[in-house]
Protein backbone atom coordinates (compact mmCIF):
# COMPACT_ATOMS: atom_id res chain seq x y z
CA UNK A 1 0.00 0.00 0.00
CA UNK A 2 1.67 2.95 -1.22
CA UNK A 3 0.75 6.68 -0.40
CA UNK A 4 -1.87 8.51 -3.30
CA UNK A 5 -3.38 11.92 -2.76
CA UNK A 6 -7.40 12.06 -2.13
CA UNK A 7 -10.09 13.83 -3.69
CA UNK A 8 -10.48 17.88 -2.11
CA UNK A 9 -10.92 21.26 -3.05
CA UNK A 10 -10.09 24.74 -1.28
CA UNK A 11 -12.30 25.09 1.63
CA UNK A 12 -12.07 29.14 1.89
CA UNK A 13 -14.78 29.42 -1.92
CA UNK A 14 -16.02 26.23 -0.92
CA UNK A 15 -17.35 28.01 2.50
CA UNK A 16 -18.51 31.32 1.01
CA UNK A 17 -20.46 29.43 -1.76
CA UNK A 18 -22.07 27.01 1.18
CA UNK A 19 -22.53 30.49 3.17
CA UNK A 20 -24.64 31.66 -0.23
CA UNK A 21 -26.57 28.14 -0.12
CA UNK A 22 -27.22 28.52 3.92
CA UNK A 23 -28.79 32.32 3.00
CA UNK A 24 -30.63 31.08 0.05
CA UNK A 25 -31.93 28.23 1.98
CA UNK A 26 -32.57 30.25 5.28
CA UNK A 27 -34.85 33.13 2.55
CA UNK A 28 -36.76 29.69 1.05
CA UNK A 29 -37.95 28.58 4.71
CA UNK A 30 -38.38 32.34 5.68
CA UNK A 31 -40.65 32.54 2.45
CA UNK A 32 -42.32 29.25 2.81
CA UNK A 33 -43.62 29.89 6.32
CA UNK A 34 -44.73 33.82 5.98
CA UNK A 35 -47.04 31.59 2.42
CA UNK A 36 -48.19 29.13 4.87
CA UNK A 37 -46.45 26.37 6.68
CA UNK A 38 -47.86 23.59 5.80
CA UNK A 39 -46.02 19.97 5.37
CA UNK A 40 -46.05 19.88 1.47
CA UNK A 41 -44.26 23.22 1.26
CA UNK A 42 -42.39 22.49 4.33
CA UNK A 43 -40.14 19.20 3.13
CA UNK A 44 -38.27 20.57 0.28
CA UNK A 45 -37.17 23.47 2.66
CA UNK A 46 -35.89 20.72 5.33
CA UNK A 47 -34.14 18.23 3.08
CA UNK A 48 -32.26 21.09 1.24
CA UNK A 49 -31.02 22.49 4.70
CA UNK A 50 -30.73 19.13 5.80
CA UNK A 51 -28.10 18.42 2.73
CA UNK A 52 -26.19 21.59 3.18
CA UNK A 53 -25.79 20.47 6.90
CA UNK A 54 -24.32 17.05 5.81
CA UNK A 55 -22.39 18.05 3.30
CA UNK A 56 -20.74 20.98 5.94
CA UNK A 57 -19.36 17.80 7.63
CA UNK A 58 -16.84 18.18 4.70
CA UNK A 59 -14.58 20.70 5.95
CA UNK A 60 -11.13 20.19 7.75
CA UNK A 61 -7.85 21.57 8.51
CA UNK A 62 -4.44 20.29 7.66
CA UNK A 63 -2.30 22.15 9.87
CA UNK A 64 1.40 22.35 8.20
CA UNK A 65 3.62 19.13 8.20
CA UNK A 66 0.49 17.33 8.64
CA UNK A 67 -1.48 14.67 6.43
CA UNK A 68 -5.02 13.90 7.01
CA UNK A 69 -5.60 9.92 5.71
CA UNK A 70 -9.11 9.66 4.27
CA UNK A 71 -10.81 6.14 4.38
CA UNK A 72 -13.98 5.72 2.47
CA UNK A 73 -16.33 2.49 3.88
CA UNK A 74 -13.13 1.12 5.20
CA UNK A 75 -10.79 1.71 2.28
CA UNK A 76 -7.69 3.82 1.65
CA UNK A 77 -9.04 6.88 -0.51
CA UNK A 78 -6.10 8.59 -0.20
CA UNK A 79 -4.12 11.40 1.66
CA UNK A 80 -4.33 15.46 2.14
CA UNK A 81 -0.99 16.94 2.77
CA UNK A 82 -1.80 20.58 1.48
CA UNK A 83 -2.22 23.01 4.36
CA UNK A 84 -4.91 25.16 5.08
CA UNK A 85 -8.85 25.18 4.90
CA UNK A 86 -9.83 22.20 2.68
CA UNK A 87 -13.95 20.36 1.52
CA UNK A 88 -13.77 17.03 0.46
CA UNK A 89 -15.98 14.02 0.61
CA UNK A 90 -18.48 14.27 3.57
CA UNK A 91 -18.44 10.37 3.70
CA UNK A 92 -14.76 10.24 4.22
CA UNK A 93 -13.61 8.95 7.59
CA UNK A 94 -10.25 11.28 8.55
CA UNK A 95 -7.39 10.64 10.58
CA UNK A 96 -4.33 13.15 10.80
CA UNK A 97 -0.70 11.81 10.96
CA UNK A 98 2.34 13.89 11.85
CA UNK A 99 5.03 14.70 9.15
CA UNK A 100 6.64 16.60 11.30
CA UNK A 101 10.40 15.42 12.73
CA UNK A 102 10.87 13.25 16.07
CA UNK A 103 13.12 11.84 17.55
CA UNK A 104 13.19 8.93 20.33
CA UNK A 105 15.75 7.86 22.77
CA UNK A 106 16.09 4.37 23.55
CA UNK A 107 15.98 3.36 27.48
CA UNK A 108 19.42 1.70 28.62
CA UNK A 109 19.70 -1.34 27.20
CA UNK A 110 22.26 -4.23 28.49
CA UNK A 111 23.60 -6.47 26.64
CA UNK A 112 26.51 -8.57 25.70
CA UNK A 113 29.22 -7.22 22.89
CA UNK A 114 31.13 -9.43 20.51
CA UNK A 115 33.59 -10.34 23.21
CA UNK A 116 30.66 -11.60 25.50
CA UNK A 117 30.95 -8.78 27.96
CA UNK A 118 27.77 -7.17 29.48
CA UNK A 119 27.19 -3.39 28.16
CA UNK A 120 25.04 -1.00 28.69
CA UNK A 121 24.02 0.60 25.90
CA UNK A 122 20.97 3.21 24.64
CA UNK A 123 20.48 5.35 21.38
CA UNK A 124 18.32 8.69 19.82
CA UNK A 125 16.63 7.84 16.41
CA UNK A 126 15.64 10.79 14.40
CA UNK A 127 12.65 9.89 12.69
CA UNK A 128 10.23 10.89 10.25
CA UNK A 129 6.77 9.51 8.41
CA UNK A 130 7.14 9.78 5.09
CA UNK A 131 4.38 7.50 3.80
CA UNK A 132 0.55 7.82 5.81
CA UNK A 133 -0.73 4.68 3.88
CA UNK A 134 1.77 2.69 5.48
CA UNK A 135 1.99 4.31 8.97
CA UNK A 136 -1.31 3.46 9.16
CA UNK A 137 -2.50 0.64 7.48
CA UNK A 138 0.74 -1.45 7.07
CA UNK A 139 1.58 -1.53 11.16
CA UNK A 140 -0.68 -1.55 14.30
CA UNK A 141 0.84 1.29 15.55
CA UNK A 142 3.37 2.84 13.77
CA UNK A 143 5.05 5.00 17.00
CA UNK A 144 5.15 1.42 18.69
CA UNK A 145 6.86 0.29 16.21
CA UNK A 146 9.39 2.62 16.23
CA UNK A 147 10.41 2.14 19.51
CA UNK A 148 10.50 -1.74 19.65
CA UNK A 149 12.46 -1.94 16.01
CA UNK A 150 14.99 0.76 17.40
CA UNK A 151 16.02 -0.74 20.58
CA UNK A 152 15.97 -4.48 18.58
CA UNK A 153 18.59 -3.18 16.19
CA UNK A 154 20.17 -1.46 18.54
CA UNK A 155 20.89 -5.40 20.61
CA UNK A 156 21.74 -6.38 17.42
CA UNK A 157 24.27 -3.67 16.82
CA UNK A 158 25.82 -3.87 19.91
CA UNK A 159 26.44 -7.72 19.49
CA UNK A 160 28.10 -7.24 16.19
CA UNK A 161 31.01 -4.83 17.96
CA UNK A 162 33.16 -5.23 20.88
CA UNK A 163 33.19 -2.74 23.60
CA UNK A 164 36.71 -1.81 23.07
CA UNK A 165 39.08 -3.34 20.69
CA UNK A 166 42.49 -4.59 20.99
CA UNK A 167 43.33 -4.70 17.07
CA UNK A 168 42.34 -3.47 14.22
CA UNK A 169 38.37 -4.49 14.98
CA UNK A 170 35.94 -1.56 14.65
CA UNK A 171 34.78 -1.07 18.30
CA UNK A 172 31.81 0.74 19.60
CA UNK A 173 34.29 3.35 21.41
CA UNK A 174 36.65 3.91 19.00
CA UNK A 175 34.63 3.87 15.84
CA UNK A 176 31.40 5.67 16.75
CA UNK A 177 30.84 7.07 13.16
CA UNK A 178 31.02 3.36 11.49
CA UNK A 179 28.99 2.72 14.16
CA UNK A 180 25.91 4.90 14.25
CA UNK A 181 25.76 4.41 10.38
CA UNK A 182 25.74 0.51 11.01
CA UNK A 183 22.93 1.42 13.71
CA UNK A 184 20.85 3.99 10.98
CA UNK A 185 21.09 1.17 8.45
CA UNK A 186 19.43 -1.89 10.56
CA UNK A 187 16.76 0.63 12.16
CA UNK A 188 15.95 1.35 8.74
CA UNK A 189 15.68 -1.69 7.42
CA UNK A 190 12.86 -2.41 9.88
CA UNK A 191 11.09 0.83 10.19
CA UNK A 192 11.11 0.51 5.74
CA UNK A 193 7.60 -1.18 5.57
CA UNK A 194 5.85 1.48 8.16
CA UNK A 195 6.75 4.86 5.79
CA UNK A 196 9.07 6.07 8.13
CA UNK A 197 12.54 7.27 6.97
CA UNK A 198 15.52 6.92 9.95
CA UNK A 199 17.08 10.80 9.23
CA UNK A 200 20.13 10.00 12.50
CA UNK A 201 20.63 7.40 14.68
CA UNK A 202 23.51 7.70 17.23
CA UNK A 203 24.89 5.83 20.65
CA UNK A 204 23.55 8.29 23.67
CA UNK A 205 25.08 6.02 26.38
CA UNK A 206 27.45 3.46 26.09
CA UNK A 207 29.42 1.98 29.92
CA UNK A 208 30.56 -1.60 31.04
CA UNK A 209 27.92 -3.15 33.19
CA UNK A 210 28.74 -2.22 37.13
CA UNK A 211 29.32 -5.44 37.59
CA UNK A 212 32.35 -5.52 35.79
CA UNK A 213 32.91 -1.76 35.17
CA UNK A 214 36.20 -1.64 38.00
CA UNK A 215 37.60 -4.80 35.74
CA UNK A 216 37.33 -3.49 32.64
CA UNK A 217 38.88 -0.14 34.05
CA UNK A 218 41.61 -1.68 35.70
CA UNK A 219 42.40 -3.49 32.66
CA UNK A 220 42.02 -0.02 30.74
CA UNK A 221 44.61 1.38 32.69
CA UNK A 222 47.15 -1.32 32.26
CA UNK A 223 46.76 -0.99 28.57
CA UNK A 224 47.17 2.61 28.54
CA UNK A 225 50.58 2.07 31.17
CA UNK A 226 51.84 -0.42 29.02
CA UNK A 227 51.18 1.50 25.88
CA UNK A 228 52.76 4.66 27.49
CA UNK A 229 55.69 2.18 28.32
CA UNK A 230 55.97 1.58 24.98
CA UNK A 231 56.70 5.17 23.96
CA UNK A 232 59.29 6.03 26.42
CA UNK A 233 61.27 2.55 25.76
CA UNK A 234 61.16 3.80 21.85
CA UNK A 235 61.85 7.40 22.50
CA UNK A 236 64.36 5.93 24.85
CA UNK A 237 66.24 3.69 22.42
CA UNK A 238 66.47 6.24 19.88
CA UNK A 239 68.10 8.79 22.35
CA UNK A 240 70.65 6.02 23.36
CA UNK A 241 71.49 5.50 20.00
CA UNK A 242 71.93 9.06 19.21
CA UNK A 243 74.07 9.97 22.51
CA UNK A 244 76.33 7.38 21.18
CA UNK A 245 76.59 8.40 17.81
CA UNK A 246 77.45 12.16 18.88
CA UNK A 247 80.00 10.86 20.78
CA UNK A 248 81.67 8.60 18.13
CA UNK A 249 81.44 10.97 16.27
CA UNK A 250 82.79 14.07 17.72
CA UNK A 251 85.82 11.80 19.45
CA UNK A 252 84.71 12.96 22.62
CA UNK A 253 85.57 9.32 24.74
CA UNK A 254 86.58 5.96 22.99
CA UNK A 255 84.40 3.27 24.55
CA UNK A 256 84.91 -0.06 24.80
CA UNK A 257 81.94 -2.95 24.95
CA UNK A 258 81.85 -3.15 28.45
CA UNK A 259 81.95 0.84 28.85
CA UNK A 260 79.05 1.08 25.74
CA UNK A 261 77.00 -1.62 27.59
CA UNK A 262 77.18 0.33 31.01
CA UNK A 263 76.35 3.59 29.33
CA UNK A 264 73.58 2.12 27.79
CA UNK A 265 71.68 0.41 30.52
CA UNK A 266 72.76 4.16 32.95
CA UNK A 267 71.31 5.92 30.26
CA UNK A 268 68.42 3.62 29.87
CA UNK A 269 67.58 3.38 33.59
CA UNK A 270 67.66 7.44 33.47
CA UNK A 271 65.22 7.68 30.65
CA UNK A 272 62.94 4.87 31.38
CA UNK A 273 62.43 5.61 35.32
CA UNK A 274 59.52 6.73 37.14
CA UNK A 275 61.30 8.91 39.53
CA UNK A 276 63.77 11.43 39.13
CA UNK A 277 67.26 9.80 38.87
CA UNK A 278 69.62 11.18 41.60
CA UNK A 279 73.43 10.73 40.16
CA UNK A 280 76.47 10.15 42.39
CA UNK A 281 79.15 11.81 41.67
CA UNK A 282 83.10 9.89 42.15
CA UNK A 283 85.19 12.88 43.52
CA UNK A 284 87.94 10.67 44.13
CA UNK A 285 89.46 9.69 47.47
CA UNK A 286 90.75 12.63 49.67
CA UNK A 287 93.53 11.11 50.93
CA UNK A 288 96.15 9.77 48.77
Amino acid sequence: MKERNAFSVPGIPTALAFFVAWLLAAWWLVATLQAGATPGRIAPVAIVIAVLGFLSRGFFQVQPNQGQVMQLFGGYAGTVQIPGLRWTNPFYARQPVSLRVRNFESGKLKVNDNDGNPIEIAAVVVWQVIDTAEAVFCVDDYENFVQIQSESALRQMAQSYPYDGHDDRPSLRSHPEEVNAHLGEQIQARLGQAGVKVIEARISHLAYAPEIAQAMLQRQQAGAIVAARERIVEGAVGMVEMALAQLAGRGVVDLDEERRAAMVSNLLVVLCGDRATQPVVNAGSLYG
